[in-house]
Protein backbone atom coordinates (compact mmCIF):
# COMPACT_ATOMS: atom_id res chain seq x y z
CA UNK A 1 0.00 0.00 0.00
CA UNK A 2 1.34 3.26 -1.22
CA UNK A 3 2.35 5.37 2.24
CA UNK A 4 0.90 8.71 2.09
CA UNK A 5 2.43 11.57 1.52
CA UNK A 6 2.09 15.03 1.70
CA UNK A 7 2.70 17.70 -1.62
CA UNK A 8 3.44 21.59 -0.86
CA UNK A 9 0.86 24.27 -1.24
CA UNK A 10 0.01 25.53 -4.84
CA UNK A 11 -0.88 28.89 -4.61
CA UNK A 12 -4.45 30.08 -5.97
CA UNK A 13 -3.56 33.57 -7.58
CA UNK A 14 -4.97 33.61 -11.01
CA UNK A 15 -6.79 36.02 -13.29
CA UNK A 16 -8.36 36.19 -16.38
CA UNK A 17 -5.79 39.22 -17.15
CA UNK A 18 -2.77 36.83 -16.88
CA UNK A 19 -5.02 34.28 -19.38
CA UNK A 20 -4.76 36.99 -21.77
CA UNK A 21 -1.11 38.29 -21.24
CA UNK A 22 0.85 36.31 -23.28
CA UNK A 23 1.49 37.48 -26.61
CA UNK A 24 3.34 34.45 -27.69
CA UNK A 25 -0.21 32.38 -27.42
CA UNK A 26 -0.02 29.55 -30.01
CA UNK A 27 -3.83 29.04 -31.16
CA UNK A 28 -4.03 25.70 -33.08
CA UNK A 29 -7.05 25.97 -36.14
CA UNK A 30 -8.72 28.41 -34.32
CA UNK A 31 -11.32 29.11 -37.02
CA UNK A 32 -11.46 25.50 -38.19
CA UNK A 33 -15.02 23.54 -37.49
CA UNK A 34 -15.22 20.70 -34.84
CA UNK A 35 -16.56 17.57 -37.11
CA UNK A 36 -19.61 16.07 -36.23
CA UNK A 37 -21.17 13.64 -38.44
CA UNK A 38 -19.28 13.42 -41.59
CA UNK A 39 -15.83 13.46 -43.04
CA UNK A 40 -13.19 16.51 -41.82
CA UNK A 41 -13.57 19.20 -43.95
CA UNK A 42 -17.73 18.63 -45.13
CA UNK A 43 -19.22 22.01 -45.48
CA UNK A 44 -22.52 20.99 -43.76
CA UNK A 45 -20.94 20.14 -40.34
CA UNK A 46 -21.98 21.90 -37.33
CA UNK A 47 -20.08 24.67 -36.35
CA UNK A 48 -19.21 25.73 -32.52
CA UNK A 49 -20.71 29.40 -32.07
CA UNK A 50 -18.36 32.28 -32.85
CA UNK A 51 -18.19 33.31 -29.44
CA UNK A 52 -18.84 31.27 -26.24
CA UNK A 53 -18.52 31.09 -21.89
CA UNK A 54 -15.58 32.79 -21.09
CA UNK A 55 -15.72 30.90 -17.36
CA UNK A 56 -12.07 30.03 -16.92
CA UNK A 57 -10.57 32.22 -19.03
CA UNK A 58 -11.11 34.21 -22.61
CA UNK A 59 -9.24 31.52 -24.38
CA UNK A 60 -11.51 29.26 -23.54
CA UNK A 61 -14.56 31.02 -25.00
CA UNK A 62 -13.46 31.17 -28.75
CA UNK A 63 -13.77 28.22 -31.26
CA UNK A 64 -11.12 26.01 -32.01
CA UNK A 65 -8.04 24.25 -30.59
CA UNK A 66 -6.61 26.86 -27.98
CA UNK A 67 -2.78 25.87 -26.73
CA UNK A 68 0.14 27.44 -25.54
CA UNK A 69 3.07 25.30 -26.14
CA UNK A 70 6.52 26.20 -24.97
CA UNK A 71 10.09 24.95 -26.59
CA UNK A 72 9.76 21.55 -26.31
CA UNK A 73 6.21 20.83 -26.06
CA UNK A 74 4.66 17.80 -27.74
CA UNK A 75 2.84 18.79 -30.72
CA UNK A 76 -1.15 17.57 -29.97
CA UNK A 77 -2.71 14.48 -31.63
CA UNK A 78 -3.45 15.41 -35.16
CA UNK A 79 -6.26 12.66 -35.41
CA UNK A 80 -8.93 13.98 -32.85
CA UNK A 81 -12.18 14.87 -34.53
CA UNK A 82 -14.38 15.37 -31.52
CA UNK A 83 -16.44 18.48 -31.73
CA UNK A 84 -15.16 19.40 -28.00
CA UNK A 85 -12.68 17.83 -25.66
CA UNK A 86 -10.62 19.59 -23.17
CA UNK A 87 -7.34 18.19 -20.92
CA UNK A 88 -6.80 19.63 -17.32
CA UNK A 89 -4.40 18.99 -14.34
CA UNK A 90 -7.08 17.41 -12.17
CA UNK A 91 -5.03 19.01 -8.62
CA UNK A 92 -4.14 22.49 -9.70
CA UNK A 93 -6.82 23.65 -12.20
CA UNK A 94 -5.04 24.43 -15.22
CA UNK A 95 -6.39 23.65 -18.42
CA UNK A 96 -3.45 22.57 -20.40
CA UNK A 97 -5.20 22.10 -23.72
CA UNK A 98 -9.11 22.56 -24.89
CA UNK A 99 -10.95 22.32 -28.60
CA UNK A 100 -14.53 24.13 -27.85
CA UNK A 101 -14.41 23.73 -24.47
CA UNK A 102 -18.08 25.54 -23.62
CA UNK A 103 -19.48 24.60 -26.69
CA UNK A 104 -23.26 23.31 -25.05
CA UNK A 105 -23.63 19.95 -26.46
CA UNK A 106 -26.09 16.85 -25.67
CA UNK A 107 -24.11 15.25 -22.67
CA UNK A 108 -25.91 11.66 -22.83
CA UNK A 109 -25.01 9.66 -19.95
CA UNK A 110 -21.86 11.44 -18.40
CA UNK A 111 -24.17 13.80 -17.51
CA UNK A 112 -24.90 10.73 -14.51
CA UNK A 113 -21.54 12.46 -12.92
CA UNK A 114 -23.80 15.08 -12.35
CA UNK A 115 -26.46 12.76 -10.75
CA UNK A 116 -24.36 11.20 -8.64
CA UNK A 117 -22.36 14.56 -7.19
CA UNK A 118 -26.11 15.93 -6.33
CA UNK A 119 -27.84 12.88 -4.71
CA UNK A 120 -24.85 10.19 -3.88
CA UNK A 121 -24.47 12.21 -0.09
CA UNK A 122 -28.13 12.19 0.23
CA UNK A 123 -28.80 8.36 1.46
CA UNK A 124 -26.08 5.60 3.68
CA UNK A 125 -25.08 3.30 1.45
CA UNK A 126 -26.21 0.51 3.43
CA UNK A 127 -30.49 1.68 3.20
CA UNK A 128 -32.90 -0.75 1.71
CA UNK A 129 -35.10 0.19 -0.35
CA UNK A 130 -38.08 -1.74 -2.03
CA UNK A 131 -39.01 -0.66 -5.91
CA UNK A 132 -42.37 0.69 -6.26
CA UNK A 133 -43.81 -0.40 -10.02
CA UNK A 134 -44.18 2.90 -10.32
CA UNK A 135 -40.98 3.97 -9.70
CA UNK A 136 -39.92 2.26 -13.14
CA UNK A 137 -42.36 4.39 -15.35
CA UNK A 138 -41.25 7.20 -17.62
CA UNK A 139 -37.86 5.78 -18.65
CA UNK A 140 -36.72 6.61 -21.64
CA UNK A 141 -37.78 3.77 -24.53
CA UNK A 142 -33.91 2.07 -25.87
CA UNK A 143 -32.40 3.49 -22.02
CA UNK A 144 -29.30 1.16 -20.85
CA UNK A 145 -30.83 -0.95 -17.88
CA UNK A 146 -29.34 -2.44 -15.08
CA UNK A 147 -32.52 -5.21 -14.22
CA UNK A 148 -34.02 -3.41 -11.27
CA UNK A 149 -37.34 -5.55 -10.42
CA UNK A 150 -40.31 -4.10 -8.92
CA UNK A 151 -41.29 -5.12 -5.74
CA UNK A 152 -37.37 -6.32 -5.25
CA UNK A 153 -35.66 -4.77 -2.32
CA UNK A 154 -31.88 -3.40 -2.95
CA UNK A 155 -29.62 -1.24 -1.00
CA UNK A 156 -28.28 2.42 -1.80
CA UNK A 157 -24.85 0.83 -2.43
CA UNK A 158 -26.75 -1.56 -5.37
CA UNK A 159 -28.33 1.02 -7.04
CA UNK A 160 -24.85 2.97 -6.95
CA UNK A 161 -23.17 0.46 -8.36
CA UNK A 162 -25.91 -0.12 -11.50
CA UNK A 163 -25.70 3.46 -12.00
CA UNK A 164 -21.96 3.63 -12.63
CA UNK A 165 -20.85 0.31 -13.84
CA UNK A 166 -24.42 -0.18 -16.37
CA UNK A 167 -25.57 3.29 -16.79
CA UNK A 168 -28.90 2.39 -15.86
CA UNK A 169 -31.22 4.37 -16.13
CA UNK A 170 -33.58 2.06 -14.15
CA UNK A 171 -31.21 2.97 -11.13
CA UNK A 172 -31.30 6.76 -11.76
CA UNK A 173 -35.39 6.63 -11.68
CA UNK A 174 -35.25 4.12 -8.11
CA UNK A 175 -32.62 6.93 -6.83
CA UNK A 176 -34.64 9.99 -8.36
CA UNK A 177 -37.81 8.81 -6.72
CA UNK A 178 -36.20 8.44 -3.10
CA UNK A 179 -35.48 11.66 -3.88
CA UNK A 180 -38.99 12.88 -4.16
CA UNK A 181 -39.65 12.12 -7.57
CA UNK A 182 -37.44 13.22 -10.98
CA UNK A 183 -38.56 16.77 -10.76
CA UNK A 184 -37.21 17.45 -7.81
CA UNK A 185 -33.59 15.85 -8.43
CA UNK A 186 -33.94 17.31 -12.24
CA UNK A 187 -34.01 20.80 -9.68
CA UNK A 188 -31.19 19.91 -7.16
CA UNK A 189 -29.14 18.81 -10.21
CA UNK A 190 -29.28 22.44 -11.87
CA UNK A 191 -28.76 24.01 -8.65
CA UNK A 192 -25.93 21.95 -7.97
CA UNK A 193 -24.47 22.46 -11.79
CA UNK A 194 -24.94 26.32 -11.07
CA UNK A 195 -22.92 26.19 -7.62
CA UNK A 196 -20.12 24.55 -9.46
CA UNK A 197 -20.46 27.02 -12.10
CA UNK A 198 -20.98 24.34 -14.45
CA UNK A 199 -22.82 27.27 -16.22
CA UNK A 200 -23.65 25.58 -19.76
CA UNK A 201 -25.34 22.54 -18.13
CA UNK A 202 -29.28 22.30 -18.55
CA UNK A 203 -30.38 19.76 -17.05
CA UNK A 204 -33.99 18.44 -18.06
CA UNK A 205 -33.66 14.40 -17.70
CA UNK A 206 -31.41 12.76 -14.73
CA UNK A 207 -30.27 10.36 -16.46
CA UNK A 208 -29.08 12.03 -19.43
CA UNK A 209 -31.48 10.60 -21.63
CA UNK A 210 -31.69 12.76 -24.56
CA UNK A 211 -34.50 15.46 -23.96
CA UNK A 212 -35.18 18.94 -25.80
CA UNK A 213 -32.99 21.75 -24.53
CA UNK A 214 -30.75 19.50 -22.16
CA UNK A 215 -27.01 20.00 -22.63
CA UNK A 216 -23.69 20.53 -20.55
CA UNK A 217 -20.31 21.07 -21.95
CA UNK A 218 -16.56 19.39 -22.05
CA UNK A 219 -15.69 22.21 -19.76
CA UNK A 220 -18.66 21.51 -17.47
CA UNK A 221 -18.41 17.74 -17.30
CA UNK A 222 -14.61 18.57 -16.32
CA UNK A 223 -15.70 20.23 -13.67
CA UNK A 224 -18.40 17.94 -12.56
CA UNK A 225 -16.34 15.04 -12.61
CA UNK A 226 -13.44 16.77 -9.81
CA UNK A 227 -16.15 17.49 -7.46
CA UNK A 228 -17.94 14.05 -7.71
CA UNK A 229 -14.18 12.71 -7.33
CA UNK A 230 -13.72 14.44 -3.76
CA UNK A 231 -16.40 11.55 -2.21
CA UNK A 232 -14.69 8.13 -1.38
CA UNK A 233 -17.90 6.22 -2.58
CA UNK A 234 -18.10 8.32 -5.90
CA UNK A 235 -14.70 7.31 -6.57
CA UNK A 236 -14.52 3.91 -5.58
CA UNK A 237 -18.13 2.91 -8.15
CA UNK A 238 -16.10 4.64 -10.43
CA UNK A 239 -13.53 2.68 -10.27
CA UNK A 240 -15.12 -0.91 -10.06
CA UNK A 241 -14.68 -2.66 -12.90
CA UNK A 242 -17.02 -5.57 -12.10
CA UNK A 243 -19.54 -6.19 -9.66
CA UNK A 244 -22.10 -8.55 -8.61
CA UNK A 245 -25.55 -7.40 -8.54
CA UNK A 246 -28.71 -8.78 -6.87
CA UNK A 247 -31.44 -10.82 -9.09
CA UNK A 248 -34.76 -11.49 -8.59
CA UNK A 249 -36.66 -13.62 -6.63
CA UNK A 250 -37.75 -16.62 -7.28
CA UNK A 251 -39.31 -20.07 -5.87
CA UNK A 252 -37.67 -23.28 -5.91
CA UNK A 253 -38.86 -25.93 -7.97
CA UNK A 254 -37.50 -28.94 -7.12
CA UNK A 255 -35.56 -30.64 -3.91
CA UNK A 256 -35.86 -30.23 -0.48
CA UNK A 257 -36.25 -26.59 -0.46
CA UNK A 258 -39.01 -26.75 -3.19
CA UNK A 259 -41.58 -24.04 -2.51
CA UNK A 260 -38.98 -21.65 -0.97
CA UNK A 261 -37.67 -18.97 -2.19
CA UNK A 262 -33.90 -17.89 -3.32
CA UNK A 263 -32.62 -14.78 -4.54
CA UNK A 264 -29.41 -14.92 -6.69
CA UNK A 265 -27.00 -12.87 -8.15
CA UNK A 266 -25.82 -11.53 -11.44
CA UNK A 267 -22.62 -9.65 -12.44
CA UNK A 268 -22.16 -6.62 -13.84
CA UNK A 269 -19.17 -4.93 -16.16
CA UNK A 270 -18.08 -1.24 -15.96
CA UNK A 271 -19.28 -0.11 -18.97
CA UNK A 272 -16.10 2.42 -19.66
CA UNK A 273 -13.89 1.17 -22.25
CA UNK A 274 -10.76 2.65 -20.78
CA UNK A 275 -11.42 0.78 -16.99
CA UNK A 276 -12.48 -2.95 -17.99
CA UNK A 277 -11.02 -3.24 -21.59
CA UNK A 278 -12.65 -4.69 -24.83
CA UNK A 279 -12.09 -6.14 -28.23
CA UNK A 280 -9.38 -3.51 -29.79
CA UNK A 281 -8.40 -1.58 -26.42
CA UNK A 282 -6.88 -2.63 -24.00
CA UNK A 283 -7.47 -0.69 -20.46
CA UNK A 284 -5.68 2.70 -19.72
CA UNK A 285 -2.77 2.47 -17.58
CA UNK A 286 -3.30 4.96 -14.07
CA UNK A 287 -7.31 5.03 -15.09
CA UNK A 288 -9.31 5.65 -12.52
CA UNK A 289 -13.31 6.28 -13.98
CA UNK A 290 -15.19 8.15 -14.79
CA UNK A 291 -18.26 8.24 -16.87
CA UNK A 292 -19.08 7.15 -20.43
CA UNK A 293 -21.88 7.85 -22.38
CA UNK A 294 -24.17 7.34 -25.39
CA UNK A 295 -27.27 8.72 -26.93
CA UNK A 296 -28.13 8.71 -31.07
CA UNK A 297 -28.54 12.87 -30.52
CA UNK A 298 -25.02 13.12 -28.26
CA UNK A 299 -22.84 10.77 -30.40
CA UNK A 300 -20.10 9.01 -27.85
CA UNK A 301 -19.11 11.07 -24.52
CA UNK A 302 -16.48 10.48 -22.04
CA UNK A 303 -14.82 11.82 -19.01
CA UNK A 304 -11.88 9.80 -17.61
CA UNK A 305 -9.36 10.63 -14.95
CA UNK A 306 -5.85 9.20 -14.82
CA UNK A 307 -2.46 8.83 -12.81
CA UNK A 308 0.71 8.69 -14.05
CA UNK A 309 4.37 9.60 -12.28
CA UNK A 310 2.32 11.86 -9.84
CA UNK A 311 0.50 13.79 -12.46
CA UNK A 312 -3.24 13.33 -12.24
CA UNK A 313 -5.17 14.14 -15.47
CA UNK A 314 -8.86 14.85 -16.20
CA UNK A 315 -9.63 14.55 -19.65
CA UNK A 316 -13.34 15.25 -21.47
CA UNK A 317 -14.10 14.26 -25.33
CA UNK A 318 -17.42 14.77 -26.69
CA UNK A 319 -18.70 13.38 -29.79
CA UNK A 320 -16.03 12.07 -32.06
CA UNK A 321 -16.95 11.58 -35.67
CA UNK A 322 -14.19 9.58 -36.95
CA UNK A 323 -15.92 6.62 -37.39
CA UNK A 324 -12.53 4.83 -35.94
CA UNK A 325 -14.22 1.71 -33.28
CA UNK A 326 -14.02 3.10 -30.12
CA UNK A 327 -13.12 6.70 -31.07
CA UNK A 328 -14.04 8.12 -27.77
CA UNK A 329 -11.42 6.15 -26.04
CA UNK A 330 -9.00 6.56 -28.61
CA UNK A 331 -9.59 10.20 -28.74
CA UNK A 332 -9.31 10.04 -24.76
CA UNK A 333 -6.22 7.72 -24.90
CA UNK A 334 -4.16 10.49 -27.40
CA UNK A 335 -5.02 13.22 -25.01
CA UNK A 336 -4.14 11.47 -21.81
CA UNK A 337 -0.84 10.64 -23.71
CA UNK A 338 -0.33 13.92 -24.94
CA UNK A 339 -1.24 15.91 -21.83
CA UNK A 340 1.31 13.35 -19.40
CA UNK A 341 4.10 13.94 -21.94
CA UNK A 342 3.18 17.87 -22.04
CA UNK A 343 3.03 18.66 -18.21
CA UNK A 344 5.21 21.63 -17.33
CA UNK A 345 6.12 22.52 -21.66
CA UNK A 346 2.68 24.06 -21.62
CA UNK A 347 1.09 26.92 -20.48
CA UNK A 348 -2.40 26.92 -19.73
CA UNK A 349 -5.06 28.03 -21.56
CA UNK A 350 -7.70 28.58 -18.91
CA UNK A 351 -8.53 26.95 -15.31
CA UNK A 352 -11.13 25.24 -13.98
CA UNK A 353 -12.57 27.50 -11.65
CA UNK A 354 -14.10 27.08 -7.57
CA UNK A 355 -17.21 26.92 -6.96
CA UNK A 356 -19.38 29.68 -5.81
CA UNK A 357 -19.95 28.57 -2.27
CA UNK A 358 -16.18 27.86 -2.01
CA UNK A 359 -14.66 29.17 1.24
CA UNK A 360 -12.43 32.32 0.88
CA UNK A 361 -11.00 32.81 -2.40
CA UNK A 362 -9.17 30.16 -4.43
CA UNK A 363 -7.89 28.92 -7.80
CA UNK A 364 -10.53 29.90 -10.18
CA UNK A 365 -12.64 32.10 -7.99
CA UNK A 366 -12.84 35.59 -8.49
CA UNK A 367 -10.75 37.85 -6.39
CA UNK A 368 -7.91 34.91 -4.82
CA UNK A 369 -5.10 36.61 -4.04
CA UNK A 370 -3.39 33.84 -2.14
CA UNK A 371 -2.61 36.28 0.31
CA UNK A 372 -4.53 34.15 3.48
CA UNK A 373 -2.43 31.41 4.09
CA UNK A 374 -4.55 29.78 6.19
CA UNK A 375 -3.46 25.83 5.63
CA UNK A 376 -3.32 25.51 9.46
CA UNK A 377 -6.95 26.21 9.54
CA UNK A 378 -7.68 24.00 6.46
CA UNK A 379 -10.58 21.49 6.66
CA UNK A 380 -10.43 18.34 4.58
CA UNK A 381 -12.64 16.94 1.83
CA UNK A 382 -15.68 15.24 3.24
CA UNK A 383 -17.51 12.59 1.79
CA UNK A 384 -20.56 13.54 3.43
CA UNK A 385 -22.45 16.78 2.84
CA UNK A 386 -23.79 18.23 -0.85
CA UNK A 387 -20.85 18.06 -2.68
CA UNK A 388 -18.31 18.87 0.00
CA UNK A 389 -18.67 22.50 -0.93
CA UNK A 390 -17.07 25.41 1.58
CA UNK A 391 -14.09 22.52 2.61
CA UNK A 392 -12.89 21.03 -0.55
CA UNK A 393 -12.60 21.96 -4.30
CA UNK A 394 -11.91 18.21 -5.96
CA UNK A 395 -10.25 14.68 -5.38
CA UNK A 396 -9.49 12.12 -7.50
CA UNK A 397 -9.25 8.81 -7.38
CA UNK A 398 -5.49 9.13 -5.60
CA UNK A 399 -5.62 12.93 -4.77
CA UNK A 400 -7.35 15.42 -2.93
CA UNK A 401 -7.54 19.11 -3.35
CA UNK A 402 -8.39 21.22 -0.20
CA UNK A 403 -9.38 24.70 -0.55
CA UNK A 404 -9.39 27.41 2.09
CA UNK A 405 -8.77 31.07 2.17
CA UNK A 406 -6.71 31.67 -0.59
CA UNK A 407 -4.86 28.10 -0.87
CA UNK A 408 -5.29 24.58 -1.85
CA UNK A 409 -3.44 21.64 -0.09
CA UNK A 410 -2.58 18.77 -2.27
CA UNK A 411 -2.31 15.88 -0.37
CA UNK A 412 -1.67 12.41 -1.49
CA UNK A 413 -4.87 10.41 0.70
CA UNK A 414 -4.97 6.53 -1.41
CA UNK A 415 -3.39 5.34 -4.47
CA UNK A 416 -5.48 5.26 -7.36
CA UNK A 417 -7.48 1.98 -7.20
CA UNK A 418 -5.45 -0.45 -9.34
CA UNK A 419 -7.91 -3.57 -10.97
CA UNK A 420 -5.00 -5.51 -10.51
CA UNK A 421 -6.79 -8.54 -9.90
CA UNK A 422 -9.91 -7.19 -10.25
CA UNK A 423 -10.26 -6.72 -14.09
CA UNK A 424 -12.76 -9.12 -15.85
CA UNK A 425 -12.19 -11.09 -19.13
CA UNK A 426 -11.75 -8.97 -21.61
CA UNK A 427 -14.78 -9.05 -24.53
Amino acid sequence: MTPPCTFSSVPATRTAALLLASATMLTLSATAPAFADGKPGDDDQPKPPAAMSTVGGALLGKPGTQAQLKPGAPVLPKDLTARSWIVSDAETGDVLAAHNAHWRLPPASTLKMLFADTVLPKFPKSQQHKVAPSELQGIGAGSSMVGIKENETYSVHDLWLGVFLKSGNDAVHVLSAMNDGVENTVKDMQEHAEELQALDTHVVSPDGYDAKGQVSSAYDLTLIARSGLQKKDFREYCATAVAQFPGETKKIKKGKDKGRTKRGSFEIQNTNKLLTGALGISPYKGIAGVKNGYTSHAGNTFTGVAERDGKVLLVTVMNPSSGEAHAVYKETERLFDWGFKAAGKVDPVGELVAPKGATGAGKGAPGGDGKNGAATSMTHSSDGGSGGMGTALAVTGGVVVVLAAGVFLVRRRMPLPGQAGRRPRQD
